[in-house]
């Protein structure tokens, strides 16, 4: 009988700016993450006859959602690249990048064109939660491995 595994452990993530620096990860206060496309490739136009028109869109933008411990590393890491962009030149804004690999799923994401949705929510309560870190990516290239 056939089967297969996962771990999340199996993934490593690193997000690059050019003037702030990188940081890798592997599980390190990660909860999960989340890569997502936005553009619809497909988009169909009805005639007022019922004639449908079929377009092939291209585009590859969307968005990786970084769920952080808030007392982690990477929850620090991305609160002070957010914080140095809000200040910097708007020249800095959307040079993130990020690399996912996952080598047991035969999968490697490269997203560039990196910036911030925005800020945050951070929840306080009795016990420590997640914070969801939103960056939309002007490209994601799902690359065979």
């Amino acid at each position: 009988m056939a089967h297969s595994t996962y771990s999340f452990t199996d993934i490593t993530a690193t997000l690059s700016h050019p003037s702030y620096g990188s940081y890798s990860l592997n599980g390190d206060g990660t909860g999960d993450m989340t890569v997502s496309k936005a553009t619809d490739r497909t988009v169909h136009d009805v005639a007022a006859d019922g004639h449908i028109m079929v377009s092939k869109v291209a585009g590859n933008n969307g968005s990786v959602v970084i769920n952080a411990q808030q007392s982690s590393g990477l929850h620090n890491w991305l609160q002070g690249l957010f914080n140095y962009l809000v200040g910097a030149s708007t020249k800095e804004w959307a040079h993130l990048t990020m690399n996912i690999n996952s080598p047991v799923m035969h999968k490697t994401y490269v997203c560039t064109g990196g910036a911030f949705v925005k800020e945050p929510d951070e929840p306080f309560q009795a016990q420590g939660q997640r914070v969801a870190w939103t960056i939309l990516f002007a490209d994601i290239q799902k690359l065979p491995m």
